[in-house]
């Protein structure tokens, strides 16, 4: 068997496969499933300081190569997080990530310091939200308000802090180059990418807020080519995602130059996805003679 170990950002991953944000919750339900711990890591879900409820009206809406969502991030806040969910995930024996947003600056450094003191192993911190402040425009849409948000949380955060970057960047080596000078540790992308449906009979958006977040194989080859950009771009290491759900998309993102991946979508559509994904990995690295990841890690 091939050595799928990696070290990112100082901890040991036992492969390279991490449940992503938002499509995995908390890992309970799935371990009753499979057991979650053979994981890499989990990507919690959402975080935001106090808690939230999330959207009204429709929340997901498949399409015919990936899925929609509207949740609004819905989650039970960081202090309910550090006080009960962590303590689950720790049981799982695998690494945690904390995916924290915000929709202002002070959102982020007090989230953050309260992480500080909790037992999660990095902190990944999503920039695609929208900054009220600022009239609603993304954290993570220009370099230089992305670059003064990382390096007020760098200041502060004493976990390995990685940016989770948005695929609606103005420019996303820009983008990745800014987080890195800034003091981010790692970046993650892409997030889902802006997307709507039309109810031509109700005749009206299918989502209360107009627009949603589009995931699955539709967005691979856009996040693909993001990652590859942003690994040359930056020296620091990089997780990918967007679209994957096969060992063959995993293998790719990781010549693309991705140290880890995160699988979302897939595992709507098979639950123990990740599982497979380990597997083929395996397989494909045995079937090559290739006896360690690293050697394909960014060949590209």
């Amino acid at each position: 068997m091939a050595n799928l170990k990696v070290d990112f950002l100082g901890k040991v991953f036992k492969n390279p496969v991490v449940a992503a944000s938002g499509t995995f919750g908390f890992g309970e339900e799935y371990n009753d499933i499979y057991d979650v711990g053979l994981l890499g890591g989990i990507s919690s879900k959402g975080l935001t300081l106090k808690s939230k409820q999330g959207n009204e009206g429709i929340r997901l809406w498949e399409t015919p190569m990936g899925l929609m969502n509207s949740i609004g991030l819905q989650n039970p806040g960081v202090e309910s997080f550090i006080s009960r969910e962590i303590n689950i995930m720790k049981q799982y024996k695998t690494n945690v990530i904390a995916n924290l947003g915000g929709n202002t600056l002070d959102d982020y450094l007090i989230g953050v310091k309260l992480l500080n003191d909790s037992e999660v192993d990095i902190i990944e911190l999503n920039i695609s939200c929208p900054n009220v402040k600022e009239g609603g425009m993304a954290f993570g849409i220009k370099a230089d308000i992305a670059y003064n948000t990382v390096k007020a949380v760098r200041e502060i955060c004493r976990k390995p802090l990685m940016v989770k970057l948005s695929p609606n960047a103005e420019s996303i080596p820009e983008m990745a180059a800014a987080c890195e000078e800034a003091g981010a540790d790692a970046l993650s992308l892409i997030n889902t990418i802006n997307a709507m449906a039309i109810d031509i009979y109700a005749r009206k958006s299918v989502f209360n807020n107009y627009y949603a977040g589009l995931s699955g194989p539709a967005v691979k080859p856009i996040a693909l080519r993001m990652v590859h950009q942003s690994a040359k771009a930056v020296k620091i290491p990089v997780c990918g995602m967007g679209g994957i759900s096969s060992g063959v998309d995993a293998i790719e993102f990781i010549m693309a130059g991705a140290s880890i991946i995160q699988v979302g979508t897939a595992n709507f559509v098979k639950a123990d996805s990740c599982l497979d994904i380990i597997k083929e990995l395996d397989e494909f690295l045995d079937s090559q003679g290739i006896r360690d990841i690293k050697e394909i890690t960014g060949i590209i």
